[in-house]
């Protein structure tokens, strides 16, 4: 069975920078026990007041930020569209009653080919991608996870991609220092997430918000992290291995956590 990951996708120019998370993420598609049949990707940069997923014939990349080097604006994952994964999505989404919409014409955004141009570089296995409701909360979203289990027995990857921490407001000033140490409030932040999930303290994880420290000043909005609770709910109570932990532009926290390793 395929675990359902939460990955960190930092700035749109994470694919052009030396660091850390990077060679993690270009690495870690050999640990996967078996090869996916089709990757299902809850991105933060889709968001939308229902569930949407997309089914292009074949995914346009998405080019979702401006005044970055012009290196970026070339990149391309033209992985093929699954309309099997957008169908079994909808089933799946419907059984609490739930319509999900369909766009036949979007592709992906940054936050869906920034880490699968690393971990599958050659774009040869078919995308689908659902948006997250933000007004929902992380509770909404792990439930919306549990749904979704069924897939990783079906040979589709779940890859919740978000950022462990996020707040813009801070990463101007960091934009130009890569690998700056992150602040006190950045890591109390993440050690408390880290610790609350490899302990299986769910409610006080769904309540980060009321409980964790720094939890609005890392998340002002939550996007960015409801990621993590879709993966976390597909995992059927199957708590994670911490993959990765590391820093960019001192204010993004770059973990990534598997749920339901096998590998």
């Amino acid at each position: 069975m395929l675990p359902s990951l939460f990955v960190s996708h930092g700035a749109p120019t994470f694919p052009l920078t030396d660091a850390p998370a990077r060679t993690f993420l270009e690495g870690y598609a050999a640990r996967l026990p078996e090869q996916p049949r089709a990757i299902l990707v809850v991105s933060a940069h889709w968001e939308a007041a229902k569930p949407t997923i997309n089914a292009p014939a074949i995914n346009s990349t998405i080019l979702d930020f401006h005044g970055f080097p012009a290196q970026l604006y070339s990149i391309r994952y033209p992985a093929a569209g699954s309309v099997w994964l957008a169908d079994r999505v909808t089933e799946l989404l419907a059984t609490d009653g739930s319509i999900v919409e369909r766009d036949a014409q979007r592709g992906l955004d940054h936050g869906a080919w920034v880490p699968l141009s690393l971990m599958f570089p050659d774009a040869d296995i078919p995308v689908a991608q659902l948006s997250v409701e933000t007004s929902k909360g992380a509770a909404y979203h792990y439930r919306l996870g549990q749904r979704l289990a069924p897939l990783r027995e079906e040979g589709v990857l779940i890859i919740g991609s978000g950022s462990f921490t996020h707040d813009l407001s801070s990463f101007r000033e960091y934009y130009h220092a890569l690998h700056a140490t992150a602040p006190q409030w950045v890591d109390d932040f993440a050690d408390w997430m880290t610790i609350a999930l490899e302990q299986e303290r769910v409610e006080d994880v769904l309540d980060y918000r009321e409980r964790a420290p720094f939890a609005r000043r890392n998340h002002p909005t939550e996007e960015h992290l409801l990621p993590l609770f879709v993966a976390m709910g597909a995992a059927n109570g199957q708590f994670p291995e911490h993959l990765h932990a590391s820093t960019t532009h001192g204010v993004l926290r770059m973990d990534a956590f598997a749920f339901g390793e096998t590998a």
